[in-house]
């Protein structure tokens, strides 16, 4: 009887394997009795609960303390915490940063997945892959897996919760329905289009003031205090496969619209080479609806140049319940179209690159390589 060693590369675990050798006429015959984990798994590509999450943010933290850190910064209206993973190469300089936050609708489980799955690939590669090394020390990656954390949990409730969207504060006076939909709440032509003003049993009801909801009010206080040193703010939904950009307004554009759908089709270009997925590049009136309130508008009014909404897959056939089968696929999808944008974003504001010269034949070989499931990582 032994033990051999193996590294499962799909869960990134090191496991030990007992056997026992048969020996027939020279041949080995290797028998599996049983598997022992060495430490604790952690599966990227499954549903977790919310403890399960807070666990995993605690233990990232500890096991890379020289680059991540978590910091609360807000309360939901449940008193529960909003934590972020701070992670970044400390420099002792005043660094730029990349915002990025998942879960703003709790039904959108997709989207928590995502962002532990980026934290994942950064703190997996930042050693090997110089790219992500330079980032490392230019910018802090500031990343929140679950925003609206009650109505995450309240989403896993039971089977008549799952399709929970909003936060769960209470309606207004004589309102027997909860929840505001924080992605209607931010400061940014709020209550104008797109919205429910007065049924606040809608999924889209956009509360009673701009910012009225506490975890709207957390973004705002963290990301508004320090705008001028975000790069980019990327916000993680599903579903519809798009890349939307500001404004959801249609009366409203951005100064570097033209530049944001430039950049918008490189990276749906970097995603369709994974796994052959199209994702749709535009405004929100243009390929979905017309909304106001929303953070990535308010990011693009703050002064933000990179903000885009991510909308994962699929295109309906499972919506908001996207099998388990299909996490890994749309997340190393994702990663590709989100790397895009953080290159380009990072490159233009520390090398002064500017649109269209940005990384051609890099953005080339990250696609290629992340098509054939290649990464720093694998190439060790």
């Amino acid at each position: 009887m032994s033990y051999v060693r193996r590294f499962d590369r799909c869960k990134h675990r090191v496991y030990f394997e007992k056997v026992t050798m048969f020996n027939f006429v020279g041949l080995s015959l290797v028998v599996l009795l049983s598997a022992t984990v060495e430490g604790v798994e952690y599966d990227y590509f499954k549903y977790h609960p919310m403890p399960e999450i807070t666990s995993w943010m605690n233990q990232t933290a500890k096991d890379y303390p020289d680059v991540v850190t978590i910091v609360n910064y807000g309360k939901t209206y449940e008193n529960r915490d909003i934590n972020l993973l701070k992670i970044g190469l400390s420099t002792g300089a005043k660094k730029k940063g990349i915002w990025m936050d998942c879960g703003i609708h709790a039904r959108e489980w997709i989207a928590p997945a995502f962002c532990q799955y980026f934290v994942r690939q950064i703190l997996q590669t930042y050693k090997t892959d110089t790219k992500i090394a330079e980032m490392m020390k230019n910018v802090d990656f500031y990343v929140t897996p679950v925003l609206n954390v009650d109505g995450y949990i309240f989403s896993w409730k039971d089977n008549t919760t799952r399709l929970w969207r909003k936060n769960r504060s209470p309606g207004p006076e004589g309102c027997a329905c909860s929840g505001t939909d924080l992605n209607r709440n931010f400061y940014a032509n709020w209550g104008t289009i797109g919205v429910d003003l007065t049924d606040c049993c809608s999924n889209i009801y956009c509360g009673t003031k701009p910012v009225s909801e506490p975890e709207a009010e957390a973004v705002t206080k963290f990301v508004g205090g320090q705008s001028g040193d975000f790069l980019a703010f990327l916000t993680i939904h599903s579903y519809g496969q798009l890349l939307l950009m500001p404004y959801g307004h249609p009366n409203v554009i951005a100064p570097n619209n033209d530049e944001l759908m430039e950049v918008g089709l490189a990276a749906a270009e970097a995603i369709k080479k994974v796994h052959g997925k199209e994702y749709v590049v535009g405004t929100s009136p243009n390929v979905l609806y017309p909304n106001s309130g929303s953070s990535r508008d308010w990011a693009r009014l703050q002064g933000i140049p990179f903000a885009y909404t991510f909308e994962l897959r699929d295109k309906g056939d499972f919506g908001f319940k996207l099998p388990e089968d299909q996490i890994q696929p749309t997340c190393e999808e994702a990663y590709s179209g989100a790397l895009h944008i953080i290159t380009y974003a990072h490159d233009k504001a520390i090398h002064g690159i500017e649109s269209g010269a940005m990384t051609t034949a890099s953005a080339t070989l990250w696609s290629m390589l992340l098509a054939v499931g290649v990464t720093s990582a694998t190439l060790m």
